[in-house]
Parts: C-alpha cells; sequence; structure tokens
C-alpha cells in the first residue's frame, strides 16, 4: 500500500509538471454543418487548463509524501 502511494503520487507530480509546462493536450471536434446524414466536422488541439497541472502537483505530492511518512 505504502509503495503503491508513492508510485501514484510522483506519477501525478510527473504529470501535473508535464501539464503546467504547456505540453498536455487534448482533441475536441466540432460538428461545423450537418445536413441529413452528410456532416462536416472540425478537429481542434486544446491546452489542458492549468489548474489541472496545480491540482495534480499539490495531490501527487500529498500523496508521495503520505507515502512517505505513514509508519
Amino acid at each position: 500500500m505504502r509503495a503503491g502511494l508513492i508510485i501514484v503520487g510522483i506519477l501525478l507530480l510527473g504529470a501535473g509538471i508535464w501539464i503546467m509546462l504547456g505540453n498536455g493536450s487534448y482533441k475536441q471536434t466540432d460538428t461545423l454543418l450537418q445536413v441529413g446524414s452528410a456532416k462536416v466536422t472540425a478537429t481542434h488541439e486544446k491546452a489542458l487548463p492549468s489548474w489541472a497541472g496545480v491540482a495534480a502537483i499539490v495531490v501527487g505530492g500529498l500523496l508521495a509524501v503520505g507515502g512517505f511518512i505513514k509508519r
């Protein structure tokens, strides 16, 4: 259990730092026009919000520290 907390904490810390550096993104597809069964779509690349990176860093830090000091 203790090693699991440390590993998950370190992974969340890494993901949070990755997001804060601006490398985290996702794709969003929008429908521009639809006539019958024909559809025109556009795919946009959007950056993950910085608050998600901060949250991942905080939670990851708490989990990692909790794993180290738990007896």
